[in-house]
This record gives C-alpha cells, sequence and structure tokens, in this order.
C-alpha cells in the first residue's frame, strides 16, 4: 500500500499497488478511477495498466475509496467484502426521493415531539442482522442500466432486499434537526436507505445530508491520500525520470 511518497524507492504501478485515496466531494468513485488511470497510464507509458476501486462510494460522499492498480486488482474482491465505517450526519423532519441531497426535499414533518431518548433508541435497533432496500436511486444495474438512470425518469423500481448488518451505531451529537453518528456495517450496507428507514422508526422521516468513509477493511482514513497530492507525487516522478 502506498501511504507515502517516496522518491527513492518509486511503486511499481504495473506489478500492482494498494492506494488509499481520499475521495472529492462531487466526485464519482469512477471519476477517481479515471483520474489515476490517465496519471498511470502517462507515468508508466502502458495504455492498457489495470485500475480499478473497491468499493463504491457516492459523488456527495468523500472519505476511503481504495483503488488497485495492475495485479493488485485481483484484490478487489476481498478488500471490498470488508467492514465499512462512516461519519453520517441525519437530518430529521424532511424525506427526499434519493434519501439524500441529490434531490430536493418531498414532505416535511413536525419535530416537536421528538426526544434525545427516542433517537437513542432507534438507533440502538438497528444494531445486528437485517434486511434493507437499496434506494432506487442507486448505481446497481437492471437490464444493463444504473437503478438511478430509471428513478431520473420517475419509473418504479422494485429492487430486492439484502442483508446487512450493523456491528456498531454511536450517537456522536444530536442537534436538533440533526444527528451525528458514526456507523460500522457490512458490505452493500446504504446508509441513505438507512437514513430514510431511521425517519421511519420515528414515525417522522429523515435524509442523509452528510457522509465520509473513514474506514474500509484494514484501510483508514488516516492513510489516505488527495488525489491532487497523488497527481503531483506521479508529475514530480515524471520529471525525475528525465
Amino acid at each position: 500500500m502506498l501511504k507515502s511518497f517516496d522518491y527513492n524507492n518509486t511503486p511499481d504501478f504495473e506489478s500492482g499497488q494498494i492506494l488509499v485515496i481520499d475521495k472529492p466531494f462531487r466526485w464519482t468513485s469512477f471519476d477517481a478511477v479515471n483520474k489515476i488511470r490517465f496519471l498511470l497510464r502517462n507515468y508508466t507509458h502502458n495504455r492498457k495498466i489495470k485500475v480499478g476501486h473497491a468499493g463504491t462510494l457516492d459523488p456527495l460522499a468523500t472519505g476511503v475509496l481504495i483503488i488497485c492498480t495492475g495485479k493488485a486488482t485481483k484484490l478487489i474482491d476481498e478488500i471490498q467484502s470488508g467492514e465499512k465505517t462512516y461519519e453520517a450526519g441525519f437530518k430529521i423532519g424532511a424525506t427526499t426521493p434519493s434519501f439524500d441531497l441529490e434531490t430536493e426535499i418531498n414532505e416535511r414533518f413536525d419535530t416537536n415531539n421528538i426526544t434525545e431518548e427516542q433517537i437513542v433508541n432507534v438507533a440502538q435497533s438497528f444494531l445486528g442482522t437485517s434486511f434493507q432496500t437499496p434506494p432506487i436511486y442507486s448505481a446497481i444495474q437492471i437490464n444493463g442500466k444504473r437503478a438511478y438512470e430509471f428513478a431520473r425518469k420517475g419509473k418504479n423500481l422494485n429492487l430486492d432486499e439484502r442483508e446487512i448488518t450493523i456491528s456498531e451505531i454511536k450517537i456522536n451529537k444530536i442537534d436538533m434537526p440533526d444527528v451525528m453518528l458514526t456507523i460500522t456495517c457490512s458490505k452493500g450496507t446504504y446508509i441513505r436507505t438507512l437514513a430514510n428507514d431511521f425517519g421511519k422508526r420515528l414515525d417522522n422521516g429523515a435524509f442523509l445530508y452528510y457522509l465520509r468513509r473513514i474506514r474500509s477493511g484494514n484501510y483508514s482514513i488516516k492513510d489516505a491520500v488527495e488525489i491532487t497530492d497523488f497527481e503531483n507525487y506521479i508529475n514530480n516522478l515524471e520529471r525525475l525520470s528525465k
């Protein structure tokens, strides 16, 4: 894994490297992969170098995105199967069709009767293994198209439930209507759906307004590098090689 930018021992990206990237806000996971691939194609002069990510992160989320290069792409399935930890912000009292800020608020609710004790109890009710329906605004493929493509056209979708496990859910701050949490969960868990279900269990509404992945398997945000810093590193390696 590339943890620091060492100019004396340059990594072999074709043999395989694991990059822990702090994905920028509003970038898709594919944007990040495409940027890394572009940089490495120019640096290695190998147009066919393999680059892939181990676990999609939504455009409105930031944080740990594991990118594998070269032969390390064979490890993607293994890496993305690990638990994930997120910092999340739920806004109580409203819902959106996408369960996050990708779409506008479509319904509002009175939150005056909601207590902190209720919020704590609802959070704890998600612990353990359960079934979750992915949001229709997701990248799940249906007949060769992404679910969000159908959702944006107003088409109804019936997505299959998935088994998920929430191993830890901690409330960090309650400042109504905002609730800040740290959530550790299994692969395939949609925090957006969790926010929506959170609102339902309060007999109210909620949506996700903030999401940052701080851990993916054994890889932490402390190990992550900014894409701009990685780009500068590659550009410097190219200059040093001339």
